[in-house]
C-alpha cells in the first residue's frame, strides 16, 4: 500500500485548503444558517474540484473532503462527488454519464443520496416512501437512493415532495416524499453496496478533517489561555487528552486512506470502508467533545468556531450509522467470513 498522494491528487488538495480556508470563513458561516454557501460552491465548481475527483479518485475526494472538514465549509461537496460523480461513473450507462456528468462537474447539477434508502417501494419504476432526513436535499436537483429490491434510484427533486428539515450540523438538509414518483435505474443489482461502501470512506475522510479542525483550535487556544500564570497546555491532562485526539485523528485518516486506495486500486474494500466508518463514528466522537471541552466555557458557546466542529462531529456519527451499529455489522461479516475474501 502507497498512500502517497500523485501530483495531481496534491494539487487539487492544496487548491482545495486556500479556497477552503480564504472562503469558509466564521462570518460566512454564521450569515450561511443552516444552508449552503453558494458563493463558495460555484468557486469550488469554477476551480474545477468536482470536475478533478474523476481523474484523482477516492482517495483524491478523501484528501479534498478532509480539508472541507477543517473549515467545516457548508457545502453540497462530498454528497455531489459520492453519489454523483463516483457513482454514476462506476454504474451508470453512456447516456446517464453523458447527461449528467458534465452538469455535476460545473455544479450545475447536485446530486444527494440515500443509500440504503429505507421504506422505498419500487412498483414498475415508479417509488414510493419517506426519507425524513436527506441531507443537502434543499441543494439537490437529483437523489440516489436504493429501493426496496436492491437496485440504485435516481429521482429528479422537482419530481417529488421536499420539505426543509434540520440536522444537528447546518447540512441543509430536507424531507423526500415519494409518491408514485418516477425513477430511473442506475447500476445492476448490488451497486448499493458498492455506493455504501464508496460513502462511508467518503464521509470517514470529512471526519478525519473535521477531528484535525478542531484539534487544531484547541491546540491554539491551550496555548494561549493562561491559567495561574502558565497556559493551559503545559498541564498533563490537557497535553494527555491531546495526544489521544491526535491519534484518534489518525488513526480515522489512515483507515479512510487504505479504503479509498483499495477502491482505486480495482480491490475489495467494503470491509476496509466499515472499519473507516466505525473509526470515523467511534473516534470521531471523543475527538469533537475533546476539542470542545479544552476550551472551556467557550468550548459551549453556539457562536464558538469549535461547536461547529462539535456538531458536525455528531452529525457524521449519524451519517455513518452509529459506533456500535457499525461494529456489530463489522463483527457479523467476519463471522460470515466476508471479511479479507
Amino acid at each position: 500500500m502507497d498512500f502517497t498522494p500523485t501530483e495531481e491528487q496534491a494539487a487539487a488538495a492544496e487548491l482545495a485548503a486556500r479556497i477552503f480556508g480564504d472562503l469558509s470563513t466564521p462570518e460566512r458561516l454564521t450569515a450561511a444558517g443552516s444552508g449552503s454557501d453558494a458563493g463558495l460552491w460555484k468557486e469550488l465548481c469554477a476551480a474545477g474540484l468536482p470536475a478533478a475527483v474523476a481523474d484523482t479518485g477516492l482517495l483524491g475526494l478523501v484528501l479534498l473532503l478532509e480539508e472541507q472538514g477543517r473549515t467545516t465549509a457548508q457545502v453540497p461537496f462530498a454528497v455531489s462527488c459520492v453519489y454523483g460523480l463516483l457513482a454514476l461513473t462506476a454504474h451508470g450507462s453512456p447516456e446517464q454519464r453523458e447527461r449528467l456528468l458534465p452538469g455535476i462537474a460545473d455544479g450545475t447539477v447536485v446530486v444527494t443520496g440515500a443509500v440504503p434508502g429505507p421504506g422505498v417501494r419500487c412498483d414498475s419504476g415508479r417509488l414510493t416512501g419517506v426519507l425524513p432526513a436527506v441531507p443537502w436535499l434543499r441543494d439537490a436537483t437529483h437523489v440516489l437512493l436504493a429501493d426496496d429490491r436492491r437496485r440504485l434510484r435516481l429521482v429528479r427533486t422537482a419530481e417529488a415532495g421536499t420539505e426543509p428539515v434540520e440536522l444537528t450540523a447546518p447540512w441543509s438538509a430536507g424531507r423526500l416524499t415519494l409518491d408514485g414518483t418516477p425513477g430511473e435505474t442506475v447500476g445492476a443489482e448490488g451497486a448499493p453496496d458498492d455506493v455504501l461502501a464508496t460513502a462511508r470512506t467518503a464521509f470517514a475522510g470529512l471526519q478525519a478533517g473535521v477531528c484535525a479542525g478542531s484539534l487544531a483550535r484547541a491546540v491554539a487556544h491551550t496555548n494561549t489561555r493562561e491559567q495561574f500564570g502558565q497556559p493551559l497546555a503545559v498541564r498533563q491532562g490537557v497535553q494527555l487528552r491531546s495526544a489521544d485526539a491526535y491519534m484518534d485523528t489518525e488513526a480515522i485518516r489512515v483507515t479512510a486512506y487504505e479504503a479509498a486506495w483499495r477502491r482505486d486500486a480495482g480491490l475489495p474494500y467494503a470491509s476496509h470502508a466499515l472499519t473507516a466508518a466505525w473509526w470515523a463514528a467511534e473516534a470521531g466522537l471523543r475527538v469533537v467533545h475533546t476539542g470542545q471541552h479544552l476550551h472551556g466555557g467557550a468550548g459551549a458557546d453556539l457562536t464558538h468556531p469549535v461547536h461547529r466542529h462539535f456538531l458536525w462531529g455528531r452529525q457524521l456519527d449519524a451519517q455513518l450509522g452509529g459506533g456500535g451499529e457499525l461494529l456489530q455489522e463489522l463483527g457479523e461479516s467476519i463471522v460470515d467470513g466476508e471479511v479479507g475474501t
